[in-house]
């Protein structure tokens, strides 16, 4: 595929810096000047700061990894707040951009976009055709709105601002967080801990039967990297590795990876989520990209990673 636009020697600017998918992105970038303003030097659900910032620095590419994020338990208790972040840190970025007449903006949206039971695997234009899934309602429809808003500044002003939505990612860098983890980051501590304690079992929340799609960051950011230089259509663009797991099977990975030799016991009280999420990727393997990283070498990767951060942690 031919090149449309050239990173090189330009001005860049990765919103949401200091998180997973951020850092992923500076690792990946090359030959480019990268500008930087971590969340503690730039709040971006401040419209006046962030029009200034962008103003005055003048970017010529934007990638929005920027979010308020978090797994089930956060998004159903915290509805407001999600709603009210992602949509501000959106208008904000993307208006501000505007203004500042920056050449070319991707917005990262997320697969939990599309409706609950959309037909499997999920295309684009499945976005908007049936209910969303509760339990994360409120962050998709800011998600949404985004990726709208990218499409009317395209629609009206010409301006070359586009949206691609990931499946389930991973990396490191992610949030361990017992209240705010997605799912990997969020069994990988009780995993941990269950090691660590010589606990006999370990619970999981739901029945294990839901099915899910997962992506390392560093093949993420490759695609991000590949669709700003090759893309320049409307239509929003899925990102995803094509590969399925149950949660089981991810929770028989994980004690693999982990070493925990205890049972896993299931608690069906708790919410399973969307019960299938699979994206069709046809539109970014066009590009010539494909994932390099398996979900088991992935895992490798990521608990390498979190065990480095505990041990510096107990030093410090």
């Amino acid at each position: 595929m031919a090149e449309i636009f050239s990173l090189k020697g330009r001005r860049v600017w990765v919103a949401g810096e200091t998180g997973m998918v951020g850092r992923a992105i500076l690792r990946a970038l090359r030959d480019c000047e990268i500008l930087s303003a971590p969340h503690a030097a730039l709040d971006l659900t401040d419209q006046a700061a962030t029009f200034a910032w962008i103003k005055n620095n003048r970017p010529d590419v934007i990638f929005m990894a920027a979010a308020r994020v978090g797994g089930i338990g956060a998004n159903a208790a915290q509805p407001a707040d999600f709603i009210r972040d992602n949509l501000a840190i959106a208008q904000n970025v993307i208006e501000g951009a505007h203004r500042a007449d920056v050449p070319r903006l991707l917005f990262l949206g997320s697969s939990c976009i599309y409706p609950r039971d959309a037909a499997q695997p999920i295309r684009e234009d499945a976005l908007m055709t049936g209910p969303l899934e509760k339990t994360n309602e409120a962050y998709a429809v800011a998600k949404i709105a985004g990726l709208k808003m990218c499409q009317f500044y395209k629609a009206q002003y010409g301006r070359s601002y586009m949206s691609a939505m990931p499946t389930n990612l991973y990396g490191p860098y992610d949030r361990f967080d017992e209240n705010a983890s997605h799912v990997i980051p969020a069994m990988m501590m009780k995993f941990h801990t269950a090691v660590k304690m010589r606990a006999p079992h370990v619970f999981l929340w739901g029945t294990g039967t839901p099915l899910r799609e997962f992506l390392h960051v560093d093949d993420l950011a490759a695609a991000l990297i590949r669709m700003m230089e090759n893309y320049n259509g409307d239509a929003p663009v899925n990102i995803g590795s094509g590969d399925e797991i149950s949660i089981a099977g991810l929770a028989a990975l994980m004690k693999k990876v982990t070493g925990f030799e205890g049972s896993i016991i299931y608690d069906a009280s708790r919410p399973d989520g969307t019960p299938r999420k699979l994206l069709d990727s046809s539109i970014m393997r066009a590009m010539d990209w494909a994932p390099i990283i398996s979900l088991e070498e992935g895992l490798q990767d990521v608990y390498a990673w979190y065990g480095a951060q505990q041990r510096l942690r107990k030093s410090a």
